[in-house]
């Protein structure tokens, strides 16, 4: 399957087929689960002032919420109805010329700012009982993450296990923003139950655990949040690496889901510098930590913070030591491209390397066919 373009072309092959690696659903209201949730919680979410997560953690009026095209005047939520979804995207409408083979469901209902455990594991499976039911089960190109109450580690592993065999999951998801690093024990039971059934992490943008968003404490605006989260991210994985998550667990996967890529060269460096002088402290980390991310963690594309220039794109990905690393990604209905020919310089790279970073890199990475 051939994804490149014709350089002299303004769009994609006709012919192209493309692995979406990040596309939104959203709950629009609580009142959607209630098929899934028991007739306790019904009552308890009917009878009282708790209402559910917050439902959608991108601000409403936002430009980058979502994209202009994709808004509709009949009150319905871009991601929130499978057939928006497959209109909007999977069809093609708002980037036309691409054949979507696979897309791969985000749900980004903040359960984390859930603090009754009970709650929080209630709705994370009428969530995803939800995306079976409504989504996975209607359409063959859909794929998902599992949702779970990550702040209570053991019960996520058994929402893991209940619906981890299920074959249209691929993927854990994990708010980056979280009250602990990753690379904490406590989070033992989530990784072996996701071993288990052989699925991805996905540590994706946002979370409402309670706590700053950045390491100097509270910021004044939501533009400080958007850029401390690049740091966040780094943090996570290098809490992963550090605390020997990928040693105890040699198969874990992970993808770091709108988080950029362009700070890895940096991030890379440092960390393998500082290891050399001082991996007596962890001897678990046997290799240089950038050959743990070369070889456990994968970068969706969006939002693109590569520059469009092609040589210093190119002298990125020369500084990363890998194209393997990336998988192309909408991250619809947000708004960070206007199309995939601004968002991505396919004309000017190697037939090869488009064609890994728009299809074969997420095949391998999420087990697809």
């Amino acid at each position: 399957m051939v994804v490149a373009r014709n350089p002299q072309s303004s769009a994609l092959s006709p012919s192209a087929f493309v692995i979406d690696a990040d596309v939104h659903t959203v709950v629009p209201s609580v009142g959607v689960l209630f098929p899934y949730l028991t007739d306790f919680w019904k009552e308890y979410i009917t009878q009282s002032d708790f209402k559910g997560a917050r439902e959608d953690p991108y601000p409403k009026n936002a430009p980058t919420t979502i994209r202009p095209d994709a808004r509709r005047t009949d009150g319905i939520a871009p991601g929130s109805k499978l057939a928006v979804v497959q209109e909007q995207s999977l069809a093609g409408a708002l980037w036309a010329g691409w054949h979507v083979r696979y897309a791969i469901l985000n749900n980004t209902y903040s359960l984390e700012s859930i603090h009754n455990p009970d709650a929080a594991a209630a709705l994370a499976g009428a969530v995803n009982d939800w995306h079976i039911a409504e989504w996975l089960e209607k359409d063959d190109r859909l794929r998902a993450s599992i949702i779970v109450p990550s702040q209570q580690p053991e019960m996520a592993a058994r929402e893991i296990d209940r619906v981890g065999d299920h074959p249209s999951f691929v993927q854990v998801t994990l708010p980056v923003h979280s009250l602990d690093p990753y690379g904490n024990r406590r989070f033992y039971p989530l990784y072996e139950a996701a071993v288990r059934h052989d699925l991805a992490i996905g540590l994706q943008y946002g979370g409402a655990p309670g706590s700053p968003p950045s390491a100097a404490g509270w910021p004044s605006t939501y533009m400080e949040e958007q850029v401390d989260m690049a740091q966040l991210f780094q943090s996570q994985l290098i809490s992963m690496i550090v605390e020997g998550v990928f040693n105890r667990f040699p198969t874990l996967r992970v993808a770091v889901i709108e988080g950029g890529f362009t700070w890895l060269p940096s991030l890379m460096w440092r960390f393998d510098k500082e290891w050399k002088g001082l991996r007596r402290e962890v001897p678990w980390v046997r290799r240089p930590p950038s050959d743990y991310i070369r070889e456990h963690v994968r970068f969706t594309t969006q939002p693109l913070d590569a520059p469009p220039d092609i040589t210093q794109f190119l002298h990125i990905l020369d500084q990363i030591g890998s194209d393997d690393l990336l998988m192309f990604s909408t991250d619809y209905p947000h708004w960070h491209f206007d199309t995939p020919e601004e968002a991505f310089p396919f004309g000017a790279l190697p037939e090869g390397m488009v064609r890994k970073i728009m299809f074969e890199n997420a095949r391998a990475f999420y087990r697809l066919g």
